[in-house]
Parts: C-alpha cells; sequence; structure tokens
C-alpha cells in the first residue's frame, strides 16, 4: 500500500521542471537566518529550558523576502531558505543541553576554559553526521511512509510556501492563523497580560492538572491528529496521575535521592512540578530510551533493506538517471564523510575523543538519529525528546568510559563531549528529516536540500562558539539570567555516574515501563514523551487533536468538513508563535522584554486564558469547516 501511495503521489513541482534552488540568493539568506536563528535560540533556551522550531519561521521569512521583496517566484527557491535556516535552531538547541557543562567546570577551576574553535569542531562534525545519516533513511521514513508519518511541522512548511505561491483562500488562512496566534504569543508572554498556564491542584492526588494555551502546541496537536496526541497524554496521564501520587503518597517521610529532603516537605514547598523534576524524567528518559532501542530493533529489517538499495545505487552513473525528485547524494561519499569526521573527532586536539569514543559517537549518532528522525515525523520538532535521547546517550557512554578505567574530570569531558555530538546528531537528523518531507511535497531535489542542510550547519556552528562566551561572559550559565537547566541536569548525571550515586531505579522503573507499554501493542515513544514532557504540553496537543476529531465528523448540519482549512490555519499558528517567540528572545536580549511586562500594572488571570482558549478553539473550528451550502 505504500509502494502504491508512492506511485500514485504527484509533487507540486513535477519532476521533470527544473526551476532555481539552490541559487547563490538562497545560500546567502538561509545561512544569515541560521546565524540569526541559533543565537536567538541559544540565549532562549539557555534562559527558560525550551527553544523554538525555526523551520516554520524560516519557511515564512523566506517566502516574503523571496517573493515579495526580491520578486523571485520560485518556491523551491524560498524551500532552500528555510532548509538552510532552520538548521541554526537545531544546532543551537544541542549545544546549549550540553557545551555549557565545559563552562560551569571551568567556573569550578577542574578544566581549562574551552576554546571556540573547539566548539565550532563539536558542531560543525555533530551536524554533519546528522544530515548524512539521515540520507539513507530519506526513501523509508519520507518516501514509503508518506501518509503514514505526518511530520506536522514539514507538512506545515509545504502549506505556508503553497500558501504564499497560490494566494486565495489557503493564504488568507495560513495568515489568519498567524495573525491570530502572534497576536497571543505577544499578549502571554511580551506584555504578559495573560497568564500561558491553566492549572488545577489535585489535592486528594497530591498531584495538578495543567494546560497550556499557546496557539502552536494546540496548532501541532490539530496536525497530529487524535490518535498520537491520545497517546502523548496517555502518558502524561501516567506521569502525572499515577506516578507522582503513588511517590508522595507512599514516601511522603523518605528521602530518596536525587532529592536531598523528605519527598511530602518536597512537595508541600514545589507541588506536584518539584517531583516531577526530581524522579518523573529520569523515569522519561528511561523510557524514551527503551522505547528508541525497541524502535531500532523493530525498523532493523526495513532499515538493512534501505541501506543495500541505496548501496546498489551508489554509482554517480546510476543516481544520474534517477528522477530529479529522487536524487540523494551517494551513499559512497556519504560513506566517507563519515569516515573522515570520525577521524577528525578523533585526530584534532580540539575535540580530543579517543578512537573508541569515536565509534561510540558514530553508534550512538546513527541510532538517536533514526530515532529522532522517526520521532518528528510522528510529533513534530518542537516535542522531540532530544534531551532525554542526549541523557540516554550520557548515561550508556559514561559507564562504557568508567569500566574502561577512563574515570576523573578526562573521563567526563569526554564523556561530556561524545554526548554534545550525539545530541547534535540527533537534532539536525530530525531537523533534516522534516525539511526532506517539506521538499518531497513541493518537489525539491533531495540532494540539493542536503547540499543545504550543511551549508546551515556550517554557518551556525561558526557562530555558536562565539554567542555561548559572549553569554557566559555577560551573565554566568548557572545564574539567574541563565539558569541553563539541560546543561546542570547534564553535569549532574555523569558526576553522578562517575561517583556511583546516580538514582537508577528511576531509570530501570522507566526501561521496564516501556518494555509493558510495548507488550501492550501501544506506540512507547509516544508515551514515552508524554511521561517526559511537563503535563501541559501534552494537554496542549491533546486539545489541537480533539478539535481535529470534531471538525474531520462536521459541527451539524450547518458545518462540513473542511481538513484542508483548519491544516492551513493551523500552520499558521504555528508560524505565528514561532515568529514572534524569536522576536522575544531577541528583545530579551536586547533588554527591552522588561519594560513592555505589563503584569505588575494588569493581568487579566485565569478568566483571560479561558477566553484565549476559547477564541482559539472558535477559530480552528470556523477553519476546519465550511458551510454546509458551499
Amino acid at each position: 500500500m505504500q509502494d502504491e501511495k508512492k506511485t500514485d503521489f504527484k509533487p507540486y513541482i513535477p519532476a521533470e521542471q527544473k526551476p532555481p534552488e539552490l541559487t547563490v540568493t538562497a545560500i546567502v539568506l538561509g545561512s544569515l537566518l541560521a546565524v540569526v536563528f541559533g543565537a536567538a535560540n541559544a540565549y532562549l533556551g539557555l534562559r527558560v529550558g525550551m527553544t523554538i522550531s525555526a523551520s516554520i519561521p524560516a519557511a515564512v521569512i523566506s517566502m516574503c523576502v523571496t517573493r515579495i521583496l526580491l520578486k523571485r517566484n520560485s518556491i523551491l527557491e524560498s524551500n532552500m531558505v528555510q532548509t538552510i535556516g532552520s538548521a541554526g535552531e537545531s544546532v543551537a538547541a544541542a549545544v546549549i543541553f550540553t557545551l555549557p557543562v565545559l563552562f560551569l567546570w571551568t567556573e569550578e577551576g577542574k578544566i581549562d576554559s574551552p576554546r571556540m574553535l573547539g566548539i565550532f569542531l563539536v558542531a560543525l562534525c555533530g551536524g554533519m553526521l546528522g544530515v548524512l545519516f539521515m540520507i539513507p533513511l530519506r526513501n523509508t521514513l519520507i518516501v514509503r511512509e508518506h501518509g503514514v508519518l505526518p511530520y506536522p511541522e514539514g507538512t506545515a512548511c509545504a502549506e505556508v510556501l503553497l500558501a504564499g505561491e497560490k494566494g486565495g483562500t489557503g493564504a488568507r488562512a495560513v495568515f489568519t492563523g498567524l495573525g491570530v496566534s502572534a497576536a497571543i504569543k505577544f499578549f502571554v508572554d511580551g506584555l504578559k497580560l495573560i497568564p500561558g498556564v491553566i492549572t488545577a491542584p489535585i489535592k486528594a492526588l497530591r498531584t495538578e492538572l495543567s494546560l497550556e494555551i499557546y496557539p502552536a502546541l494546540i496548532g501541532v496537536g490539530y496536525i497530529c491528529g487524535p490518535k498520537i496526541t491520545s497517546y502523548m497524554f496517555s502518558g502524561g496521564l501516567l506521569g502525572w496521575f499515577v506516578l507522582i501520587p503513588a511517590i508522595v503518597l507512599f514516601g511522603a517521610e523518605t528521602t530518596l535521592f536525587p532529592g536531598t529532603e523528605p519527598i511530602g516537605a518536597m512537595y508541600e514547598a514545589g507541588g506536584a512540578s518539584a517531583i516531577w523534576s526530581t524522579y518523573i524524567r529520569y523515569i522519561g528518559a528511561g523510557m524514551v530510551a527503551s522505547g528508541g532501542i525497541l524502535s531500532l530493533i523493530k525498523s532493523a529489517p526495513l532499515i538493512v533493506s534501505t541501506f543495500v538499495a541505496a548501496l546498489k545505487g551508489m554509482k554517480d552513473a546510476n543516481s544520474a538517471s534517477e528522477k530529479r525528485t529522487d536524487q540523494n547524494l551517494g551513499m559512497r561519499l556519504c560513506m566517507c564523510l563519515v569516515l573522515v569526521i570520525m577521524l577528525l573527532l578523533w585526530l584534532l586536539p580540539q575535540v580530543s575523543v579517543s578512537l573508541p569514543a569515536a565509534l561510540l559517537i558514530v553508534f550512538f549518532g546513527f541510532f538517536f538519529g533514526a530515532v529522532a528522525s522517526r520521532i518528528v515525523g510522528l510529533i513534530g520538532s518542537s516535542n522531540s525528546p532530544v534531551s532525554g535521547m542526549t541523557i540516554a546517550t550520557l548515561l550508556f557512554t559514561t559507564l562504557i568510559l568508567k569500566s574502561t578505567g577512563n574515570v576523573g574530570m578526562p573521563g567526563m569531558v569526554t564523556a561530556i563531549t561524545v554526548c554534545a555530538v550525539v545530541c547534535i546528531v540527533a537534532a539536525i537528523a530530525g531537523d533534516t528529516s522534516q525539511d526532506l518531507k517539506t521538499g518531497f511535497l513541493l518537489g525539491a531535489t533531495p540532494k540539493k536540500q542536503q547540499i543545504g542542510e550543511m551549508i546551515g550547519v556550517l554557518a551556525s556552528a561558526a557562530v555558536i562558539g562565539a554567542v555561548l562566551v559572549l553569554l557566559n561572559n555577560a551573565w554566568g550559565f548557572g545564574s539567574k539570567e541563565l539558569a541553563a537547566p539541560q546543561a546542570t541536569m547534564m553535569k549532574m548525571i555523569v558526576e553522578g555516574v562517575m561517583d556511583g550515586n546516580l538514582p537508577w531505579s528511576m531509570v530501570m522503573i522507566g526501561v521496564f515501563l516501556g518494555i509493558v507499554i510495548d507488550i501492550l501493542g501501544v506506540p512507547v515513544l509516544a508515551v514515552a514523551i508524554g511521561v517526559y514532557l511537563p503535563l501541559e504540553l501534552s494537554a496542549a496537543c491533546m486539545i489541537g487533536g480533539l478539535a481535529r476529531y470534531l471538525t474531520d465528523r462536521g459541527l451539524g448540519k450547518f458545518r462540513k468538513p473542511n481538513p484542508d482549512g483548519g491544516v492551513l490555519f493551523c500552520s499558521g499558528m504555528i508560524a505565528g508563535e514561532g515568529l514572534v517567540g524569536i522576536l522575544m528572545a531577541v528583545l530579551t536580549a536586547g533588554g527591552i522584554a522588561d519594560k513592555i511586562d505589563l503584569s505588575g500594572a494588569l493581568n487579566i488571570g485565569l478568566p483571560g486564558s479561558l477566553a484565549v482558549l476559547a477564541v482559539l478553539l472558535f477559530a480552528i473550528a470556523k477553519a476546519g469547516t465550511r458551510k454546509a451550502a458551499e
């Protein structure tokens, strides 16, 4: 059936046409966006622990600049701009999860200050491996699974670009969603007039039910649909309504590592969120690890067949005879580049990892690159648990290094370096996967997109080291201004494993929960993501999934389903929040955000949050349906 879908699918630009694609304009504009998105997201991630997917904002900006300002009319050139530009966010997100640990150790006087050249090489090697590992998986995940994996952000990018190409009602739906979302995001996070999270304490169960009202999450849930979002939400319920109450009720008087005070006192001081951040995230990381392993085992035959098919077409003469829309970078070139990068990681003194460590990078990089590529196909890049995969990599790598005698600070620095490269691999592989999906829908040339992704990696890697040094000199990582939550957690884990005091019981509970869920026939990764992420995220996605369920069935005899309109509108919502999120990061970095904060003078509170949610659902219902007479 999947082969039939592949045969039947017709991209927007036929393979026989060859419009401008990888042009000088696309390279320059895309590289500029990669630098801007990378720098802004590095600051945002270090401050609040979250980054913003740049694919859709890059698509909107590229469409506006190339078509409106530069008067160029190639949709594939606009797509190339967003392909290059979106790589910056992925590199930045992965770097800020890991490499600030080196700066923290420098402040403690344990190692010398990391050099910008070393950071550049780590980011560059990881990003290139991420692209290269995704190439042999393209036929499996993008082509053969078309219609199975939704790729919400990749699909949304295509819709944004197509709306700009076609104009008319499609463009109106996208830009209406963009405007509504941008206004809400600015009111919530800019002016701070409305709380972004609705929380209802449930004292009888020692937990709370929470829901974010951000448009992008609801839009992603709508695009993913009710089935996938229900898996995520069930994971959230498992974490917050089963595991947290059990821990608090049965261990109220117990001090359980990694906690430093009795669980009951911890709950009284910080609520259910304190229990989640101290214990549940370790369980979620174990579930993500087991889900990734199980997913890879199940996908192994398909992955092997993909490699075999790719190896058969290694010769350039054969690849040249393919249709334009089927051409990838040659497998021989990819394998040679992977070997060269592995040797560079081993031989360059600025990176300084041993040959076994370089082999670990290649092994874990391919594994989590494959897993990340599939996860983003299910739930999008914004909700991909890259940090969970990074934790799993750090655990295994540190254990292996410790068992082979690589202990102390040299072993920990090697573990963080391996972890950083693998984290970048997973982030870039997921981003490449989304971009190749967009190109598949539009009729782009995969080989040119893969080259464009590498250009974006190079541009963002060239500046990310300077960004880290500047931010650390300004405020210092781990400070109130730059909490760097993921990096401080990575530091705790690697030191905990080397010192033998990691909460393995929590991790193994997650591993076996994942196995049980798989035995029941439920997708482990989707549920594990719900456990690992805060409940308000999966709850917001569930609201979007329910909205899709209702609109796809119509709203009575007066309104009939209009799925395309709903997807276009929600694509615009994702784009609007992403653009304003980038703007807020810039305003915050420039010291302007505090000046527009009106929360002290006026805060509408819960009624405002409920009103925003009602407006969003009404707008989605209107866009996702049409009058029966039409």
